[in-house]
């Protein structure tokens, strides 16, 4: 929308709602999109207050990918290492969740794949088109595709580049929950709140570990798990869990 920001943020308590707001352009990516999403995972970790995103978009879907008029305008789509539409490269350090009404398709279907979870209408279209114009999905599809979906999909999606429907992706795993069209944000905010209720050392270092395990050798893998882990299970949370739980009652967080 003219004259508004490319990206609105609102804070829901511990939950950080990141709108993606150019629904004219469907959402489409250029600079001030990107640099807005960056800034929002900088919000997002930068917070203690803060445990969750929930990154959505406004108007009739999620996002179309990058603004190619804007690109062939001079416009650079990337922040620094967070690489294209400020996400794709490093996420957050938080847990977050893609909320996908319509479609996420392109390079908008790869800013979903950079959250951790995803929730998606019913009906909302998936997939990866760059083929059909002889582009290439790199801004993570392609890497990120056969590590979650069984290798002959993945090589489905990218080479015929035809999309697939929000069921399909959720029988395949690539989507969480499904949810009626115009509920996807309440159900990932549902979804939030059940994450915020936990440990947020706890969450950042599960985070951290899921998403590096299938790099590491079995060797590798329980040395750096205890290096990531170990802090966690020494510290005042983890006393304050295990009190809690003895002691029937809920836990209050200090973050350390």
């Amino acid at each position: 929308m003219a004259g508004e920001p490319a990206v609105l943020t609102e804070r829901r308590e511990e939950i950080l709602l990141v709108t993606l707001n150019r629904p004219d352009a469907r959402n489409a990516v250029n600079g001030a999109l990107a640099q807005g999403i960056a800034d929002a995972l900088d919000e997002l970790d930068g917070d203690e207050a803060l445990r969750v995103g929930v990154l959505t978009g406004a108007g009739k879907g999620f996002s179309s990918g990058m603004d190619l008029k804007a690109f062939v305008a001079g416009e650079r789509p990337y922040v620094d290492d967070r690489g294209f539409a400020g996400i794709t490269q490093r996420s957050s350090r938080k847990p977050l969740i893609a909320a996908i009404e319509g479609f996420a398709v392109a390079g908008g279907f790869e800013i979903a794949l950079s959250c951790d979870l995803i929730v998606a209408a019913r009906g909302a279209r998936l997939g990866i088109p760059e083929v059909k114009r002889s582009l290439v999905a790199a801004a993570g599809a392609l890497i990120r595709l056969p590590r979650r979906i069984p290798y002959h999909l993945a090589m489905e999606l990218a080479l015929t580049g035809d999309p697939i429907d929000a069921e399909r992706a959720h029988e395949l795993g690539l989507v969480n929950r499904l949810a009626d069209p115009g509920a996807v944000l309440d159900e990932a905010l549902e979804l939030a709140a059940a994450i915020v209720r936990n440990g947020p050392l706890a969450l950042m270092a599960s985070k951290e570990i899921v998403q590096s395990a299938l790099d590491w050798t079995e060797a590798e893998a329980w040395q750096k798990q205890g290096a990531i882990a170990g802090p966690v299970m020494v510290s005042e949370d983890a006393r304050e869990g295990a009190t809690a739980f003895a002691e029937k009652r809920d836990p209050v967080w200090k973050g350390r």
